[in-house]
């Protein structure tokens, strides 16, 4: 296939209404990525060289869009819905240039999958004009049927225009399409109208192709790859049919999910084989966890590089930013932000590291902060290696504590402290006989006096 050219449009400009938002349907995510965006990575693993995204309603949107999920994209505007040949048509200068295929997509169709486009192209690759992926359903009412006859695909049929015979049919049109390119814009331009709905439609070429008598072919794939999403059930659906597909693939790879459905992945997560991951585990965008680790349950995590044999949680909070190298711990109810743990460190309970470096093999004791932030600029935190920090310390950035260095427990940490030296950031404790006694009198007067 990596002879062959590929043009890849995919279909974004409907409103999406039923998905009652300001955001443009194709713009709502799955697993953290626009489900547009999907289905452009699904084509660019297929060998579309090229993108063309047709837009329309939200257009600014989904330029700002497509500049981050497909650089190299081109935006092409359909002004007018007048239907979907209408709409690949929008992208008629990209299609000129002669690509050996063209596939059409659609942006709510986040599951495609590359090898199901795969197929199709391997098709064309075999001389047929056109390909038209479908998928197989007990129940397909409401779906347009693919008439099939001598192994070649005959008609896309409308249900409302089935036969009894033709309705019992349960091979099902997907929408998505495959076309040599050198029929591409002939096919196109000989769709018309002539419909109830005046609108010009891709299902046409079919039956243009075949009169032709050119080839034309079926290629099937689940019907997970062909789901529409239109509302905000039908994208929980598909993140719940993302979710259980990456699970699977992580587990075959040699990843533990203790248990699967409680976990949730990004669509960029990376885990290496023999991590371990307890229940109810959420990551973000730009996670990365290397083999051995463990990561405890109740952790959420986003932005975060993970080193081997690491140990993170339970309740846990990793942001973007926090590199956490071999052997290190973050505890219950850490947060980490941009800051690099070293190997071996250790924050083991109720501790907030923000813009610091803890060195190798340093212990934070619970309750530690890094002050990093005076309200209106950040500062950095540096704690060498096998440093001691005790509990409740404020360290208040900038601020350095070197390599052996101990700071004492409750201390406020306003000066650097140097390599192997103690400090002390506290008043000095006083006590005074009797006077609890004397205050709990006091207020306990005052009290019932104000009754």
């Amino acid at each position: 296939m990596a002879s062959r050219s590929c043009l890849s449009i995919i279909l974004a400009a409907g409103e999406g209404t039923r998905m009652k938002s300001a955001l443009p349907k194709v713009l709502h995510k799955i697993a953290g990525l626009p489900m547009v965006a999907h289905v452009a990575r699904s084509a660019e693993a297929a060998g579309a060289g090229d993108l063309a995204l047709v837009i329309g309603h939200g257009a600014d949107e989904m330029r700002k869009a497509a500049a981050k999920f497909a650089p190299r994209a081109e935006s092409f505007v359909q002004d007018k819905r007048l239907g979907t040949a209408h709409a690949v048509l929008a992208a008629r200068d990209a299609i000129a240039r002669g690509y050996d295929d063209v596939l059409v997509m659609f942006g709510d169709t986040p599951l495609i999958e590359a090898g199901a486009l795969t197929a199709a192209r391997e098709k064309l690759a075999e001389g047929a004009a056109v390909v038209v992926l479908g998928f197989r359903t007990p129940n397909p009412t409401g779906y347009g049927r693919l008439i099939e006859a001598d192994g070649k695909l005959a008609a896309i049929r409308e249900e409302k225009d089935c036969s009894e015979q033709e309705r019992r049919i349960t091979f099902c049109n997907s929408g998505l399409m495959a076309i040599d390119g050198k029929h591409a814009l002939k096919l196109l331009d000989a769709v018309g109208n002539a419909n109830a709905k005046g609108e010009f439609y891709l299902t046409d070429i079919v039956a243009i192709a075949a009169a032709q008598g050119l080839d034309v072919f079926a290629t099937e794939a689940s019907f997970e790859n062909a789901l529409g999403i239109n509302n905000r059930a039908e994208l929980a659906e598909g993140e719940a049919i993302w979710q259980k597909r990456r699970r699977r693939e992580a587990m075959l790879d040699g990843v533990t999910l203790v248990a699967p459905d409680t976990v949730f992945f990004a669509y960029d997560t990376e885990i290496g084989a023999d991590a371990y991951i307890e229940p109810n585990v959420f990551f973000g965008p730009g996670v990365t966890v290397e083999g051995g680790a463990v990561i405890h349950a109740f952790s959420h995590i986003e932005g975060a590089e993970i080193g081997p044999g690491a140990e993170i949680g339970p309740f846990a909070r990793l942001r973007p930013g926090a590199d956490i190298a071999e052997r290190a711990k973050i505890g219950n109810f850490c947060e980490v932000k941009k800051s690099t743990i070293e190997a071996g460190a250790k924050i083991s309970h109720l501790s907030y590291i923000g813009d610091a470096r803890v060195g190798a093999d340093a212990n934070i004791g619970a309750g530690t902060i890094t002050c990093n932030y005076n309200g209106y600029t950040k500062s950095h935190t540096d704690i060498g290696r096998g440093a001691f920090i005790g509990s409740n310390s404020s360290l208040v950035a900038p601020v350095s504590i070197g390599d052996g260095g101990n700071v004492a427990a409750g201390s406020v940490i306003t000066e650097d402290v140097p390599a192997d030296a103690l400090a002390f950031g506290r008043a000095r404790q006083k006590t005074l006989p009797e006077r609890g006694r004397m205050l709990r009198e006091r207020l306990a007067s005052a009290k019932k006096a104000a009754e």
